[in-house]
């Protein structure tokens, strides 16, 4: 486990701070209830151009986006951000399915490249020092969402 400098927790609480932004608050409020395209015309379906659906879903992506580019450049401690977060993992496992067809859209290979290697690396952390965890937050994930497409509260 590597150490971080005080800059490097500075920052992490800034981020922290920014996710608790009303406007983004309510943004990841609602990607992680409702978007959850398997192709690129479901995208247009749950968030078309120009609705705030369609800002919401951007506002998340650019945020995880910055933040991974940021780990990605050693200017956050990776130990600390892992061992203080995974929400970028999940956002990531929500747009799996449409990534390759942006990529093509947007004729950018690199589009979400940032968030990509960062939760690889944080998969691999996940399994390095906690075996198993991956497939067991995949499944949670899998029994919330289903709890909520059900109606069912869902107690975390």
């Amino acid at each position: 486990m590597s150490e971080a400098t005080f800059e490097q927790a500075n920052l992490q609480i800034k981020l922290y701070d920014l996710r608790r932004e009303p406007r983004l608050r309510e943004a990841r409020e609602w990607f992680s209830d409702h978007f959850h395209p398997q192709n690129l015309d479901d995208v247009m379906q749950i968030c078309p151009p120009g609705t705030r659906e369609n800002a919401h879903m951007r506002q998340v992506l650019t945020y995880w986006e910055m933040v991974a580019s940021m780990s990605n450049r050693g200017l956050v401690n990776e130990d600390l951000l892992f061992e203080n977060g995974g929400e970028e993992w999940a956002v990531f496992q929500q747009v799996k399915p449409v990534l390759a067809g942006w990529r093509e859209m947007f004729a950018s290979k690199k589009f979400l490249g940032n968030l990509e290697a960062h939760c690889a690396r944080l998969e691999a952390w996940r399994e390095r020092t906690s075996p198993g965890s991956n497939a067991a937050i995949r499944k949670v994930i899998s029994q919330m969402r289903e709890a909520k497409q059900g109606g069912k509260a869902v107690a975390a």
